[in-house]
């Protein structure tokens, strides 16, 4: 594979049904476009269904429990070297434009340049998050109350990302050597608000947007972690069916909204004549609930906030095929240092994705993980070809088979037989031969009590309060307190 520059776009927040390539009610020509002009990947999941943890596991291609970068309030340094570093430091130009959501710009994060970057709240993002121990509840139904049609300083800022990188790209015409321009949007990342025009066209489309798996009460899983994010989040009591499609309408529109935005900027790749030695990732860091299991947000091991749209596209990359093939984002690392020809970095557990994309479907395993906000312990998933299974540190754990139950809505595990048994104990296995999940588990908390204690201890976070969102570089955060 000749080397070749690559645009590594990445959204927030983008579950797989946001996209109609992916047989979702997501109106997404743009992307759909690139899909078909290269390859899909229908088994590509997050290694940990949260913004700050996941990004650092992108960057750095080492698992959360390898790194230490546990939730929102303990934001990648730049301490554990990214493929930026590695890129870099081989003589690449390697830049970002958008949303970068590690803890400064003043720290060397392994990019030549950060355009207009977002990075979390005072260099220190959610510490409300850190605590572990008996947290204070969080109220997430006044994001699905707030759902609607307008305009939010998410929407503008993905406009200027998109104008940033179409102004870059014009600067990058004619370069010498293979380039590497990482550009992070937004959007569809709540507030659950979209452009008008999109949100009226998706409630025209009402009876053609099919709710969300397990919507209803009666359907929600029985699995107390899943149980405790209900109650966490203020959601123990059920959406209304003209709730979630409201909700669900504002946020498919953001999502169209996020592919006009990546179809200038391919358009202008076009323009510039930039295509033909261009690859291309496209990729976000988790989904969205979006009503599913009683829950918004995403937090949980299903597909709609573990699971993520991937596509890879352009030289030597096949066209129109859709790969089996279970991935996960550390693979992203290798994949892109290999597009520009740089030497491959030993010890990390990804693999490259052009050549996944160019072989046969195999059963590899996936994981991910989770220690940060609603949960009492750690969520940990192993995915392969036709398995799913999550153990929950503490509590029971759930197996699901995806070729019979791909929108996982029975649970094995709840009643296994021995055939079931013994599937759960392989997985158990497997995952115990990747790590300790309980001592993992205390290695998290303990550093989170460590990282409370280093700001005042319990009382002064609580005091500091907490944010709906990470604001914009333009904007304020809006701050919120336990109880209010």
């Amino acid at each position: 594979m000749r080397p070749t520059n690559l645009l590594f776009i990445l959204s927030d927040q983008h579950t797989r049904s946001g996209l109609g390539c992916y047989g979702g009610p997501g109106i997404t020509p743009h992307l759909d476009a690139l899909a078909r002009r290269g390859t899909r990947f229908d088994a590509a999941y997050t290694n940990c269904p949260i913004c700050v943890p996941e990004r650092a596991s992108l960057a750095t291609g080492r698992y959360v429990h390898e790194i230490g970068f546990w939730d929102n309030g303990i934001p990648y340094d730049g301490s554990v070297p990214s493929w930026g570093h590695h890129l870099r430091g081989e003589g690449f130009s390697v830049d970002s434009i958008g949303k970068l959501h590690f803890r400064s710009s003043d720290d060397d994060n392994g990019f030549s340049r950060e355009i207009e970057p977002l990075h979390v709240v005072d260099g220190l993002g959610d510490l409300l998050s850190c605590v572990r121990d008996d947290p204070p509840r969080r109220n997430a139904r006044r994001g699905v109350q707030g759902a609607g049609p307008g305009d939010s300083t998410y929407l503008t800022y993905d406009i200027r990302n998109a104008d940033n990188a179409i102004a870059w790209l014009r600067e990058q015409a004619g370069a010498p050597k293979p380039w590497v321009l990482f550009l992070s949007f937004v959007c569809p990342h709540p507030p659950y608000i979209g452009p008008e025009s999109w949100y009226r066209r998706y409630r025209e489309l009402a009876g053609d947007v099919p709710l969300p798996p397990q919507w209803q009460p009666e359907q929600w899983p029985r699995n107390p972690a899943l149980a405790h994010f209900r109650h966490f989040f203020h959601q123990d009591e059920p959406f209304t069916e003209e709730e979630l499609r409201n909700l669900n309408a504002a946020y498919y529109a953001a999502c169209s909204h996020l592919d006009e935005q990546i179809g200038r900027v391919l358009g202008a790749l076009g323009e510039l004549g930039l295509t033909g030695d261009t690859r291309v990732i496209y990729s976000t860091d988790h989904g969205e609930s979006a009503g599913a299991r009683g829950l918004t947000g995403k937090f949980t091991m299903y597909d709609e906030s573990a699971g993520v749209p991937l596509i890879v596209a352009g030289p030597d990359v096949p066209e129109g095929r859709a790969v089996a093939t279970p991935v996960s984002l550390v693979d992203c690392y290798p994949t892109v240092v290999s597009a520009v020809g740089g030497t491959a970095a030993p010890g990390l557990p990804g693999d490259d994705l052009w050549q996944l994309a160019a072989g046969p479907d195999q059963d590899r395993t996936v994981f991910s993980e989770y220690h940060a906000i609603g949960s009492a312990s750690a969520h940990y998933m192993l995915r392969d070809a036709r398995y799913k299974y999550v153990y929950y540190v503490g509590g029971p754990p759930q197996l699901f088979d995806l070729a019979a139950d791909p929108e996982e809505c029975r649970d094995l595990a709840e009643a296994p037989d021995p055939a079931t048994a013994a599937v759960l104990a392989r997985f158990e296995d497997r995952l115990r031969a990747l790590l300790d999940p309980e001592a993992v588990d205390r290695r998290a908390k303990a550093d989170q009590a460590a990282r409370v204690a280093a700001h005042g201890g319990r009382e002064a976070v609580l005091a500091r309060g907490t944010f709906a969102n990470s604001p914009t570089p333009d904007d304020k955060p809006t701050w919120a307190y336990p109880g209010a």
